[in-house]
């Protein structure tokens, strides 16, 4: 199986996981993206691209910061979230629907495959935590450059090295969901193919953006103190998820308590979960 089709049956399989948990990652999962929304400062009127949107949170504040008249106004600017998982972009219609959000819209598809995305040329582009998952970076940066509009900007997170609830959730409850999809490695799709500052340079140059920089941010993901609650999520946002949710109850009962012990060191009694993640701050522009 090439790395397209590898990262296509991932997200086929983690997509119901994503979904469960879309309400609690909106919030959780949001100072993943934070950085990035702050860089690219959205302005009433924009036309803002959001790559790889999963359940639609990320797009809908997006398009509500393109609305002078706030989230419901029928004014200018707007939104749309492209992703590859159509069960994921089923949800986010589900979740923000037309009707109750003017300028925001929903694409299934595959940015490395296309030329540019309907609905621009945008003002703005936007990733979270994605750029570092596709099978050809470079194939889906210069889609994302395509359909900006000349001196467009672009703002991403990738992770850095580090993270160590990442394997935590997945060696806590790997030894009780037998076999697991194999760890990539390298410049494999995952995690950390885009830890290197170097290669973050050297993809988004390829694809033919001009001004590219990154800079390093630590932030925290908080979470109340549900140890059950926070190892399931965190699980099922991993490869682990597919197994997690074909395994008999009292496996999945004891995968997260093996992955809430491993994620204890994040966790104050009564008070909740500090989560420190490592990131980069991925900015560029279009030259046009």
């Amino acid at each position: 199986m090439d790395a397209a089709a590898t990262v296509a049956a991932f997200w086929a399989a983690a997509a119901p996981g994503w979904i469960r948990h879309a309400d609690r990652h909106d919030v959780r999962g949001r100072p993943l993206g934070e950085v990035a929304l702050r860089s690219l400062a959205v302005r009433p009127g924009e036309r803002v691209l959001d790559v790889g949107c999963g359940c639609g949170g990320t797009t809908a504040e997006l398009a509500a910061a393109t609305k002078a008249g706030g989230a419901g106004s029928d004014e200018g600017g707007g939104a749309v979230g492209v992703d590859l998982s159509a069960a994921m972009i089923e949800a986010a219609r589900s979740r923000f629907p037309a009707g109750r959000h003017p300028g925001l819209r929903f694409l299934a598809a595959d940015i490395e495959t296309l030329d540019v995305v309907p609905g621009g040329p945008f003002d703005a582009a936007y990733s979270r935590m994605v750029l570092m998952l596709l099978a050809d970076p470079v194939a889906g940066c210069a889609a994302v450059r395509r359909s900006l509009r000349p001196g467009g900007r672009f703002a991403a997170t990738v992770f850095r090295a580090g993270n160590a609830w990442l394997p935590a959730a997945m060696l806590g409850a790997a030894p009780h969901l037998g076999a697991l999809p194999p760890l990539p490695v390298g410049a494999e799709p995952g995690p950390f193919a885009l830890a290197d500052p170097g290669r973050i340079a050297r993809v988004l140059t390829a694809a033919g953006f001009a001004d590219v920089a990154t800079e390093p941010h630590d932030v925290v993901m908080e979470a109340p103190d549900e140890p059950d609650d926070v190892a399931e999520w965190l699980i099922e946002l991993g490869p682990a998820s597919a197994p997690y949710r074909l395994a008999v109850p009292t496996a999945q009962h004891e995968a997260r308590a093996g992955a809430g012990k491993l994620l204890a060191r994040f966790r104050d009694p009564g008070a909740g979960y500090r989560i420190p993640s490592a990131l980069w701050l991925v900015t560029a522009r279009n030259p046009g």
